[in-house]
């Protein structure tokens, strides 16, 4: 059996899970969520991966560290502490080593929309390596409001039963932590552990082309496929939990 470690992406937090947790709890699995600091402006990425850490209970078990989202630039921090079996990207950023989710994507964006963020980006010469890449975001989500309802709606619970989608948005949280697009990641490689990659085949957000291509680029793995929009977890939970055990 496994020890199922679960961090939430922008917006959410600890109840994201409440609808997956079951199923993996049914089938004999432990399980552990907590909430990142993202209201914190100030935070920064080696801080919610503390937050991660200092969550986990000292367990002789085998820890699948799983992010959703914006916590893929978080797992990979916590897996150079902790001692894990895997790390699962579920939708997820992949960071980069020595630049930001923000510089992986800037070539996708004008002039203007760049200038907009007040984001000094990295020497040219460190970023030919991303310009092959698709977008890594769908271009209709950039941009957007999501303290506004009814874009949570249609970009984070479009797919979602209309009760569990109501109360997703009646949970969100303030986003404030943007560390996950504008700081400099600090590691130096990714983690040499197992990984699986899983795309949201319907996400609005993160592009199930980009997330295809980077899972086989930078993971090295096959991405599996879920019919879902960008929150799985509350919309398929028990398929999720399937590929998860699997």
């Amino acid at each position: 059996m496994s020890f199922f470690c679960l961090v939430h992406g922008a917006f959410q937090g600890t109840w994201c899970w409440d609808l997956l947790i079951p199923y993996l709890e049914g089938q004999g699995h432990k399980t552990i969520a907590m909430d990142l600091p993202i209201e914190d402006a100030s935070a920064t990425l080696s801080q919610l991966a503390d937050t991660v850490i200092q969550s986990l209970p000292k367990t002789d078990d085998d820890i699948v560290l799983v992010g959703h989202s914006m916590a893929g630039t978080v797992i990979p921090l916590v897996a150079e502490v902790v001692k894990v079996r895997q790390l699962v990207f579920i939708g997820g950023l992949i960071p980069y080593p020595g630049v930001s989710t923000f510089d992986q994507l800037s070539h996708h964006l004008d002039s203007e929309t760049i200038k907009s963020f007040n984001y000094q980006l990295k020497d040219p010469s460190q970023l030919e390596q991303f310009y092959d890449e698709p977008n890594m975001y769908e271009p209709a989500s950039i941009g957007k409001d999501y303290s506004n309802p009814a874009v949570l709606m249609e970009f984070f619970y479009h797919d979602c039963q209309p009760d569990v989608a109501q109360w997703a948005i009646s949970q969100s949280r303030l986003q404030q932590f943007m560390g996950y697009m504008f700081e400099t990641n600090p590691l130096k490689a990714l983690p040499k552990v197992k990984y699986k990659y899983i795309v949201c085949r319907n996400d609005r957000i993160i592009s199930p082309t980009w997330s295809r291509y980077a899972a086989r680029k930078r993971l090295g793995v096959d991405a599996v496929e879920i019919p879902s929009g960008h929150c799985p977890h509350l919309s398929r939970p028990n398929l999720l939990a399937e590929i998860l055990i699997r």
